[in-house]
């Protein structure tokens, strides 16, 4: 039998669905679907958005809680030959329209529960022709000429075939938001090919099979919680989904219910779980994996988690959106190598270099460069800040990635994170741009000046913290400032403490001197 190479990402759904027709694909909200139901209601979903009119390239926006529905809708856009955006349910109104609105979306999936974001959002929308709703039915204040549907009934309406074989790798398959140091979230660029390339190359050095069940608490508009679903479909595992990871002990019994055997984290949901096996023991036998990214897993953390899973492979890792994934470390090297986040990826190439461009001898600092197929496009519509970090490569006309993170290499070729080398606050496995949130708190009536800073917090990594000036005559309290915010960001960008002063530290430039507040926060 002569096995089709996989080019694009619906693909790898087709495949799996083919070898394991009856297997058990995702469990959701305690339900079970196989492979091919999952195949089949893409394929409905895709044949339904392609008979309202979805063309090649077409972005579709998905605005939902982590669940079968948003998976099916993830797989029925890349089947279709759209690019699917998925978008944190938390994202208020004012941001939900800005992404919408530089994407140039035509189609939206939202949960009904949203419609409060949705009806601030969609009145001044460009280019949404279609809402299609999933939940109880609910009566949207949307702009005229958008046309407002439920999923089941647009699902059962489709009877044109997909034409994803129209599609080639180099086109895209999805646009990832991220946030920016400009206050804005910007459109990472993710092709086909890259996404394939990552998707292998994660499942090669994870070393998974298709006998594995993957649990995932983080967020589908996460790259890491989204490469989970691809990885599990294109090998033919098992994914269990959780909308989230806010209730412990809800988490705590799917395990022991549903016996994952490997548990993607970030450092807050491990500092979580060591938090609550230090007040009462607990371990889960049938892990047989964790891995972390999103920020630097503590070395403390080591010992606790070999108790908690004590079966379980630890891997370490680094990334970031613009590539997926850069390194990894071998788990077993987790105790002689514990600082280091290891080496590059399968199929790629990392290299550090110093201000004047050359390369960083052994434990230099410097600037940390990525070469390879998982590397993005570009930022959508944004072709200078796309140009700040896609440098000329080692080939004529090639681009690699400029990660704008501090690294050391040591002789045996492992890296070492030392710090970013920009504004972005990582928090709860969360990237926050601090500008994004000094804009919110800027509206504020009676907000004279403002900055946000991460410090740095064993729990979250690191927390944000705001510091404000007021007008005159004009006091604001702290849990206004965070009443503020609730009202317009995502609950992990609210600051956890506001300091009122008299006047920010400023530098000879005239700028706020960020490093002053955070030594006076430390």
């Amino acid at each position: 039998m002569i096995i089709k190479p996989q080019r694009l990402l619906g693909e790898g759904l087709l495949a799996s669905a083919d070898r394991y027709q009856d297997k058990v694909a995702i469990i959701s909200e305690g339900r079970e679907y196989t492979f091919g139901q999952l195949k089949e209601d893409s394929m409905a979903l895709a044949s339904a958005l392609l008979k309202i009119g979805l063309a090649r390239g077409d972005r579709v926006a998905i605005y939902m809680d982590n669940s079968w529905t948003e998976a099916v809708a993830i797989y029925a856009t890349t089947l279709a030959g759209g690019v699917f955006i998925a978008i944190n349910p938390q994202t208020k109104g004012d941001k939900l329209q800005y992404i919408l609105n530089d994407s140039g979306a035509r189609i939206l999936f939202a949960e009904s529960r949203l419609e409060h974001e949705l009806n601030i959002a969609c009145n001044n929308t460009e280019q949404i022709e279609y809402i299609i709703l999933h939940g109880r039915d609910v009566d949207l204040k949307v702009r005229d000429g958008i046309n407002v549907e439920n999923i089941e009934n647009v699902s059962s309406a489709g009877n044109v075939k997909p034409l994803a074989l129209n599609i080639i790798p180099n086109d895209l398959a999805s646009l990832i938001y991220t946030s920016g140091s400009t206050g804005f979230p910007k459109g990472v660029m993710m092709t086909h090919q890259s996404m394939v390339f990552a998707t292998w190359s994660l499942i090669e050095y994870l070393r998974l099979s298709q006998e594995e069940r993957i649990m995932l608490v983080l967020p589908l508009s996460f790259d890491y919680g989204l490469y989970q679903l691809l990885m599990s479909v294109t090998i033919g595992a098992t994914l269990i989904i959780e909308k989230s990871f806010i209730f412990l002990g809800s988490i705590y019994k799917q395990i022991e219910k549903t016996k994952p055997t490997v548990f993607p984290g970030v450092p807050t949901v491990f500092a979580m779980m060591i938090s609550s096996y230090k007040r009462k023991p607990f371990s889960f036998d049938s892990v047989t994996k964790i891995t972390n990214t999103a920020a630097a897993l503590s070395t403390e953390y080591i010992p606790w988690l070999k108790k908690i899973f004590p079966n379980a492979l630890i891997f370490k890792m680094y990334g970031l959106t613009e590539c997926k994934r850069v390194s990894y470390l071998e788990p077993e090297l987790i105790d002689k190598k514990t600082a280091s986040v290891g080496k590059a990826i399968p199929g790629t190439e990392v290299f550090i270099l110093r201000d004047d461009g050359k390369i960083a001898a052994p434990n230099e600092p410097g600037i940390l460069y990525v070469r390879g197929p998982h590397v993005m496009a570009g930022y959508w519509n944004q072709e200078e800040l796309s140009q700040e970090v896609l440098k000329p490569g080692k080939l004529p006309g090639e681009r690699i990635l400029c990660t704008n993170d501090l690294f050391k290499m040591d002789k045996e070729g492992f890296l070492y994170f030392v710090g970013r080398n920009d504004d972005i606050i990582k928090t709860r496995g969360e990237k926050v741009s601090p500008v994004e949130v000094e804009n919110v708190i800027n509206k504020l009536p009676g907000v004279n000046e403002s900055a946000v800073i991460g410090v740095p917090d064993d729990i979250m990594g690191q927390v944000l913290v705001a510091y404000i000036t007021c007008e005159k005559g004009k006091p604001i309290t702290e849990k206004e400032v965070q009443q503020f915010c609730a009202g317009h960001l995502e609950s992990f960008m609210i600051p956890q403490k506001v300091f009122i002063l008299e006047s920010l530290p400023k530098n000879a430039n005239g700028k706020i001197d960020k490093l002053a507040l955070l030594k006076q926060s430390l």
